[in-house]
């Protein structure tokens, strides 16, 4: 029933999110809602539509519910102070979200492989009134294989990942803090939602919250190229 959250603003599509059920918490709401979808897509006319939207070079934008989902989950990990690493990071928007829930003690990085769309988020991030963070670097938008993380910043409370990957790459699972919290979709054709938890040992265990349909996470050039 997700698809029956869109809005005519944002605000509207925050509060159907939440009176749907997808979204339960201030904080969370208050993230979305101080993120403004029209910044982060190309087609302003269907911003608040509960739908993913293209974004140009293989890429899309996930739709709210999944944001909401995602923000949801990790959210006892995004603590103030927390380090968070966004895979294939796209339009920035869930950057965004993160930098507005781990507050400006926080740090935010999003990589990206198309340095296009890495260029696109920082400017979206500008207009959307986050210019003090990518300027002080608590965002910082990175273009870079994703699979491989991005180690120099971590360790990493949170990681989440935007597209699907055929299994969850060691190096994320390396990167992840004791404790941290992976939201990563795997699989190929049939994919879930995995929860990916690392205990304050190290111990690493997996749950699968949710059957979706993503874009694969892939290499720059088999992405692009599938869709020239």
């Amino acid at each position: 029933m997700a698809w029956r959250c869109s809005g005519a603003s944002n605000a509207e599509l925050v509060a159907n999110l939440r009176s749907g059920g997808i979204m339960k918490s201030d904080s969370v709401a208050k993230a979305m809602g101080d993120t403004d979808r029209a910044n982060y897509v190309p087609n302003k006319r269907h911003a608040y539509d509960d739908s993913p939207q293209s974004i140009g070079y293989g890429a899309t934008i996930s739709a709210p519910h999944m944001h909401a989902y995602a923000s949801e989950h990790l959210l006892p990990y995004l603590r103030p102070s927390a380090r968070v690493l966004d895979v294939g990071s796209g339009s920035g928007y869930l950057v965004a979200v993160f930098a507005h829930l781990v507050g400006p003690s926080g740090k935010v990085v999003g990589i990206e492989h198309v340095p296009e769309l890495v260029e696109w988020s920082e400017k979206n991030l500008r207009t959307d009134g986050l210019s003090k963070s990518l300027d002080d670097k608590s965002i910082e938008m990175i273009a870079g294989d994703g699979r491989k993380g991005y180690e120099q910043g971590g360790p990493y409370d949170v990681i989440h990942v935007g597209a699907a990957a055929p299994t969850v790459p060691q190096e994320l699972i390396d990167q992840l803090a004791s404790p941290g919290r992976m939201f990563i979709p795997v699989g190929t054709y049939m994919q879930s939602i995995e929860q990916i938890d690392k205990d304050a040992n190290g111990k690493v265990t997996r749950e699968q919250v949710m059957d979706v349909r993503y874009v694969p996470l892939t290499d720059k050039e088999k992405q692009v190229g599938a869709f020239n």
